[in-house]
């Protein structure tokens, strides 16, 4: 059965963890280290995990880091359940009422005003930075906090697409236009019955490192990880794809962000939309690859874009890999199509990245 960890947030732009599975298995024994420079909801962290390895997870937005922190330093159900219960116990609705009329307009359309009040208390009173057990609670309120309320109670907003924030204004035209109201939802029993749910699969015993900064400083932990790094999995952001400080600009309110969306603030790297900047940024990738990696390890990229060639894609791939600075061997390339995409669920018809690109390199020297 699939570990109920790897869905405790959908997110944009993610690969499946049996991509990672199988390279993990192909490339790496018990023990070796794993890396994901853009660890996004940290599947190849979380796979390395349950499949023995020392992973080491990178990224720089907070939703990244707190989705990845939670599955591979998971507490126990027990600690989850106790801290939900002093949480629960310490909230007085009335002291939130004023809080909950300062918001904007979004939110409460986006939201029961008794749901909107919950959720304001949990947004302040998780420290996810610092503690494991309110990081889990914090990541699966992440998951909760949107999606698709017509077809599944797990949510708390009115209905949104479950894996990017649609805009303030888009959305309430969308669900004014529609007559649509936010359902009354009991955060507390809804992160309950979540829990539970997400722990019928037993937490893996292993842990990983996971660093929250830029991949490009990763040269600089590399005496503080756990060993040589045998093997890279990983998707950096597409071309000109999605901007993930924009497109999850709600998850990012939660963990303490803005009420409003936002381009830059987290990272420069958000969204690359010419050929220049976009290769540009994939050299710096490999100028830390070439820095962490030891001697013979692997690298596996999947890849992807808009208004580029899968051909001149690939030899783009295989011509920055030497700001590495070091010899790299293209072992094997495959390309598949996006027949199922995630942008066809809130935007049918839209030309989005249809294709994808894997390439497997190995350091020779």
């Amino acid at each position: 059965m699939r570990h109920r960890f790897h869905a405790i947030c959908p997110y944009f732009a993610m690969f499946p963890e049996s991509f990672a599975e199988q390279w993990i298995g192909e490339l790496t024994r018990k023990g070796d280290v794993v890396l994901d420079p853009f660890s996004g909801r940290g599947t190849t962290a979380f796979q390395a995990v349950l499949m023995g390895r020392k992973p080491v997870a990178c990224d720089v937005n907070d939703v990244a880091y707190c989705i990845t922190k939670a599955k591979v330093q998971a507490p126990s159900l027990t600690s989850v359940l106790r801290r939900l219960t002093v949480l629960e116990s310490g909230y007085k609705k009335g002291e939130w009422l004023r809080r909950a009329r300062s918001m904007p307009e979004f939110f409460h359309v986006a939201y029961h005003n008794d749901t909107l009040r919950q959720t304001l208390y949990l947004r302040d009173a998780l420290d996810w930075r610092k503690n494991r057990t309110d990081c889990m609670l914090a990541a699966i309120a992440l998951g909760a906090l949107h999606g698709e309320t017509n077809k599944s109670p797990s949510y708390l907003s009115n209905q949104m697409p479950r894996t990017i924030s649609t805009k303030p204004a888009y959305s309430v035209k969308f669900w004014r236009d529609r007559n649509l109201l936010p359902p009354e939802r009991d955060a507390f029993a809804l992160l309950r019955t979540q829990a539970r749910y997400r722990y019928e699969s037993p937490p893996p015993e292993g842990e990983a490192t996971v660093i929250h900064g830029d991949m490009r400083h990763l040269s600089w932990e590399k005496d503080t990880l756990p060993g040589p790094i045998r093997l890279a999995v990983t998707s950096p952001p597409y071309l000109d794809v999605t901007n993930f400080e924009e497109d999850q600009w709600l998850r990012l309110w939660f963990l303490g962000g803005p009420p409003n969306p936002t381009r830059h603030r987290v990272s420069r790297d958000d969204r690359y939309e010419t050929q220049v900047s976009y290769w540009s940024f994939i050299a710096d990738m490999w100028r830390m690859l070439g820095a962490v990696m030891a001697k013979k390890g692997h690298v596996v990229i999947r890849l992807g874009g808009r208004g580029q060639e899968i051909d001149s894609m690939q030899k783009k791939l295989a011509s920055t890999c030497s700001f590495s600075g070091r010899r790299v061997e293209l072992v094997s390339h495959s390309y598949s199509e996006l027949k199922k995409r995630q942008t066809d669920s809130f935007q049918p018809g839209t030309k989005g990245c249809l294709v994808e690109l894997d390439c497997h390199f190995q350091f020779i020297s």
